[in-house]
């Protein structure tokens, strides 16, 4: 979607202006997936809702939202109500700030004497544990900003009495707990109030008349941060960089200029901004983005340019390097299939302004930032949000290595007349187990961020599989491949429900990056066999279509399943009948079991 009033550098009036013609037509956008959000406040929360929802609907969520009664934040998480028990949230927002900071350090006390910190944190921690316990369910908490003023001046931030140390203590409360829980996270508001600048974030008439917590221009702010971190948790996160190289990664045009010309290293002032972009950028490479060229350049320019001695990112740090002159939307459609990945997973960043708008036409999802200035390129990424980690797992930290190990086995595919051969040399081992406590955020990731071979479209959070692999009524299963190569990671889950002598597959998802290597079928193998010793005789699957599953269409069919229905819109039930026996497909993978 990306509607470009929502995108940053956003204006803030101009999208509260125009926020319900923006609410009627993102509203209307297809393939929308529902999602309950409860927004307890700790002051006036009408617009903060407003443009929450704007911002979800721009990322693929249709919000249902409860609010709380005016700064009935605290009665509400600690005591609850009939109708938000009714309501079962799948998330939980609590818009607090330190407006609703009541005791603070006295001017004449003992600076050591008590933890007036700690009680105050334990007030919030109290609403956290409480909804855990009842909801199960996320809980995005926005931290402290600081106050307009400073009773101590600079020691204000030094001396245990002042408030600015006494916010620096809270927050840093809020971040332990949330650090060490899962399914507590942190909307920084006092980051973003720096951000916006803290003497504009403050409107003392807004807070006198009508108790809002910030100015009306920062609401879109605090709305547009809490959305990237829901839209995180439910899979709608970018995955990839396509990024141009001249004028975008280094100043000049490689072609015309020549490598030894041009812009990079800090001899010059655009210089080191190119050389700043460039370390923001391997730093987000490290986090697990995927980071891609398709630069319009004949390939021997590109390459001595990308080897530039003063570049930071080698041409060996991209996944996917495309330099040519077709067209950058065909370009990335080719990349995007190579990859196996969908177009609207790409952040395309380039310079040239005809470009971008071609990318916008062309390739619809694709996130494009308005760049202009090489000195605002970090921001333009950095402030858009796409790639907002809710946890960075192991996983996270190879992904790059994991898509160029992909590439080697792609190579070696190429040397191969038999398929079958090609598998036997690439050395796979799989872990197929129940789901256990170390995986539990990556299967949870998984589940919200796979969308091509998906049959069933659930989604889970983390406290969701947690309680599924807790409930003796289900059959968990992870995959984990290893090859030659190298480690994939967690590649496949599967869940079955046990219902009389029947198992159904209410999950069934894998990551592309390994298909048709047969842990599709080490998969099925292991859950049939799970499924005869609770004895079942029948397995039961289910596809669902959506825009992006159409792949796995007849999955059922190539593992031996029998189709028994099919409704108008494609929604099918297959069966596979397994109390005559099951002859295990896997051939190529070796198995380390439960």
């Amino acid at each position: 979607m990306n509607n470009r009033l929502l995108a940053y550098p956003f204006d803030a009036n101009l999208i509260m202006r125009k926020a319900k013609a923006l609410r009627r037509d993102l509203s209307a956008s297809a393939n929308l997936i529902e999602k309950r959000i409860a927004v307890l406040g700790g002051s006036t929360t009408h617009d903060v809702i407003a443009m929450l929802e704007l911002f979800l609907l721009d990322n693929g969520i249709k919000p249902v939202f409860y609010e709380s009664e005016y700064n009935q934040w605290w009665e509400d998480g600690v005591f609850g109500n009939a109708e938000l028990d009714v309501f079962k949230p799948d998330v939980v927002y609590i818009h607090t700030s330190v407006r609703n900071v009541k005791t603070w350090p006295a001017i004449a006390a003992d600076a050591a004497a008590g933890d007036l910190a700690g009680e105050t944190v334990g007030k919030w921690r109290a609403v956290w544990e409480k909804i855990a316990e009842k909801f199960k369910c996320p809980v995005i908490q926005n931290n402290f900003e600081y106050l307009p003023y400073r009773l101590l001046g600079n020691l204000d931030a030094v001396d245990r009495r002042g408030r600015v140390e006494f916010v620096t203590r809270l927050n840093a409360g809020f971040a332990e707990y949330a650090r060490t829980h899962d399914g507590v996270y942190l909307n920084d508001i006092n980051w973003q109030a720096a951000d916006f600048g803290l003497a504009r974030w403050h409107d003392e008439a807004y807070w006198c008349m009508y108790k809002y917590a910030m100015g009306k221009a920062a609401i879109p702010v605090v709305a547009f941060n809490a959305a990237n971190i829901i839209k995180a948790l439910f899979g709608k996160n970018k995955k990839a960089l396509a990024l141009d190289l001249d004028n975008t990664l280094w100043g000049g045009v490689v072609g015309d200029d020549g490598p030894e010309n041009l812009e990079l290293g800090t001899e010059t002032a655009v210089g080191q901004c190119y050389t700043e972009f460039q370390e923001y950028l391997k730093e987000l490479g490290r986090t697990g983005v995927l980071l891609n060229v398709i630069s319009k350049n004949e390939p021997e320019n590109a390459k001595a340019g990308m080897n530039h001695p003063q570049m930071v990112i080698k041409e060996g740090d991209f996944i996917s390097v495309k330099a040519n002159w077709e067209p950058k939307s065909e370009n990335l459609k080719a990349m995007a299939r190579e990859l196996t990945l969908l177009p609207e997973s790409f952040v395309f960043v380039d310079d040239n302004p005809a470009e971008r708008e071609i990318i916008r036409q062309q390739v619809p999802g694709a996130a494009v930032p308005e760049i202009v200035q090489v000195e605002n390129y970090i921001s333009a990424v950095d402030h858009g949000g796409w790639f907002e980690p809710v946890k960075i797992s192991g996983d996270d930290l190879k992904r790059n290595a994991m898509y160029s190990e992909n590439a080697q086995r792609a190579q070696l595919q190429s040397s191969f007349a038999d398929y079958g051969a090609y598998l036997d040399s690439l050395e796979m081992k799989a872990t197929i187990k129940p789901f256990e406590q170390v995986y539990m955020s990556r299967i949870a990731q998984l589940t919200n961020k796979s969308n091509q071979f998906n049959l069933t479209t659930k989604r889970y959070t983390q406290e969701e599989i947690v309680r599924t692999a807790a409930d003796a009524a289900f059959v968990t299963r992870y995959g984990r491949l290893e090859d030659r190569f190298g480690d994939n990671g967690v590649v496949a889950i599967s869940i079955g429900e046990m219902k009389g002598d029947a198992m159904e597959l209410v999950l069934w998802l894998m990551s592309c990056r390994v298909l048709k290597r047969d842990m599709e079928f080490a998969m099925m193998d292991e859950m049939v066999a799970e499924a005869k010793a609770r004895g079942a005789k029948t397995v039961r699957g289910f596809y669902y279509p959506t825009a992006k599953n159409g792949m796995v269409r007849n999955f059922y069919a190539t593992q031996g399943f029998t189709k028994m229905s099919e409704d108008a819109l494609g929604n099918a039930v297959w069966e596979l009948d397994i109390a005559g026996g099951y002859e295990p497909k896997n051939r190529h993978i070796k198995i380390e079991r439960s």
